[in-house]
C-alpha cells in the first residue's frame, strides 16, 4: 500500500508536468513553423525589422503560455474577487502575451497567427465548468474564417510556402482544442487525487466513530457494573464488612479490567499498517525538502508494525533533526528469517548523533528495544548516517 500511494502522488506530479510540457511543445512548435515561413518569404514581402520583433513576440507570447499554464493549478485556490495581487499579476502576464501575439500577427500579415495565439492565452486561464470548451469552439470557428482571410497571403507570397504555411494554419487551428484538453484531463486527474484524499479522511473518520462506540460499551459497562458492586459494599458495610470489602475488590478488578480494555483499543487504534507508516515518514521527510526514496519488499505489509512502527517515527525524528535536509532513503525487505529495515540520509558536518538518550529516544532506547527481541542495529556515520535494524520475522508480529 505504501508503494500505491507513494507511485500515486508521483503520478499526479508527473501527469501536470507532462501536461505543461506539452503545452508548452505544441505552442512552440506553432510559433516556429510561423517564423520559419516568415524567414522564408522573399525579402521584398517582409518589413526589414520583422523577424526581430517577430522574435520578440515569440519570447513574449511563450513566456506568457509558461506563466500561465505553471499558475493554472494554483489557480484554483484563489478568488481573484477577493486576491487582488493574484488577479494583477495575470491580467499583467495576458496583456504581455497579447502583445506578443499582436507582434507576430503584424509581421507576419496573419490575422489568423495574431487571434490565434491570444485565443491559446484566453484558454489558459481558470474558467467554470464548460465555459472553457464553448469558448474553444467558438474560438476555432473563428479562426477558420480568418484562414480564409489570410488565404491570399499565405498561398502567394512565398514560392516554396503554401506547403509550410497549410502546416503552420493546420496546427494553429488545432491548438486551442490541444491545449483545452490538456486542462481537462489535469482537472480529472486532480479531482480523482482529491477522490482519493477525501475517501482516505472519511475511512479514518468511520475508523473513530467505530473506535468511540467501542469505548462507550466498554466503559459504560464496567463503569454500571463497578457502581452496583460499590451500591452493594455500601449496604453491606456496616453489617458485613468482610463482605463489603469483597464488593470493592470486586470493583477494583473491574476498573483494572475497564483501564486494561481501554489500552488495547488505544493500542488498536494507533496501531497503523507498517506501509502506511512508512508512507506517512516519506511524506513528512518530502516535506521537510528531502528528496525521498522508497524502497519497499514486496511483503512489506506482513513486518511487525508495533515493532518497526516505533522505530520509524523515532529514526525520521532522528533525520529531521541531524540531516542535512538533501535526501533520505528508506527501505524495508525480508532477508531470511529477518525483517531489515534502513534509513539513510546526507547529514550535517559534525560528529553524529548521540547514542544515548532519555525518553525512549535517542540510539540507545533504539538499540535497547531492539536488543530485547533479539535484533541488531547497526549504524554507519560518514559522509552519510545509515542506521539499519534487523528483527526476527517471527519474533514480534
Amino acid at each position: 500500500m505504501t508503494r500505491t500511494r507513494i507511485s500515486l502522488a508521483g503520478w499526479v506530479r508527473a501527469t501536470w508536468w507532462y501536461t505543461v510540457a506539452g503545452v508548452v511543445v505544441l505552442d512552440v512548435m506553432v510559433v516556429g513553423y510561423w517564423w520559419l515561413w516568415l524567414a522564408g518569404l522573399p525579402p521584398e514581402h517582409v518589413l526589414p525589422a520583422a523577424p526581430v520583433l517577430a522574435g520578440l513576440g515569440a519570447v513574449l507570447q511563450v513566456g506568457a503560455v509558461v506563466l500561465l499554464v505553471r499558475d493554472y493549478p494554483a489557480s484554483a485556490d484563489h478568488d481573484d474577487t477577493r486576491d487582488g495581487r493574484h488577479r494583477r499579476r495575470t491580467l499583467g502576464v495576458l496583456v504581455a502575451g497579447a502583445v506578443g501575439s499582436a507582434l507576430l500577427g503584424v509581421t507576419t500579415g496573419s490575422w489568423m497567427l495574431g487571434v490565434g495565439l491570444l485565443a491559446v492565452l484566453v484558454g489558459l486561464l481558470r474558467w467554470p465548468p464548460g465555459i472553457r470548451w464553448r469558448l474553444t469552439v467558438v474560438l476555432t470557428l473563428l479562426l477558420v474564417a480568418l484562414w480564409v482571410v489570410d488565404a491570399p497571403r499565405l498561398g502567394t507570397d512565398a514560392p516554396e510556402g503554401p506547403d509550410l504555411s497549410r502546416v503552420a494554419a493546420t496546427l494553429l487551428l488545432t491548438l486551442p482544442t490541444l491545449c483545452a484538453f490538456s486542462l481537462w484531463w489535469w482537472d480529472v486527474v486532480r479531482e480523482l487525487d482529491r477522490a482519493r484524499a477525501t475517501a482516505g479522511a472519511l475511512s479514518a473518520t468511520r475508523e473513530r466513530l467505530r473506535l468511540a462506540g467501542e469505548v462507550h460499551d466498554l466503559q459504560g459497562h464496567h463503569l454500571q457494573v463497578v457502581a452496583l458492586q460499590l451500591e452493594l459494599a455500601e449496604r453491606l458495610i456496616e453489617h458485613d464488612p468482610a463482605a463489603a470489602a469483597e464488593q470493592i475488590r470486586t470493583a477494583r478488578a473491574s476498573v483494572d479490567e475497564a483501564r486494561a480494555g481501554t489500552r488495547d483499543l488505544a493500542t488498536r487504534f494507533r496501531g497503523v499498517p507498517l506501509p502506511d507508516e512508512l508512507a506517512n515518514a516519506a511524506d513528512l521527510l518530502r516535506a521537510a525538502g528531502h528528496d525521498v526514496r522508497v524502497d519497499l519488499g514486496p511483503d512489506a505489509a506482513q513486518a511487525p508494525a508495533d515493532v518497526l512502527g516505533p522505530l520509524v517515527r523515532e529514526s525520521v525524528t532522528n533525520v529531521l533533526k541531524h540531516g542535512a535536509g538533501a535526501r533520505a532513503r528508506i527501505s524495508l525487505r525480508r532477508e531470511a528469517d529477518r525483517w531489515v529495515y534502513a534509513i539513510t540520509n546526507d547529514r550535517r558536518p559534525g560528529p553524529a548523533p548521540d547514542a544515548d538518550g532519555t525518553d525512549g529516544t535517542g540510539l540507545a532506547a533504539i538499540r535497547e528495544r531492539i536488543a530485547a527481541l533479539g535484533g541488531t542495529v547497526q549504524v554507519r556515520a560518514d559522509a552519510d548516517f545509515a542506521l539499519t535494524v534487523a528483527v526476527p520475522a517471527g519474533g514480534a508480529a
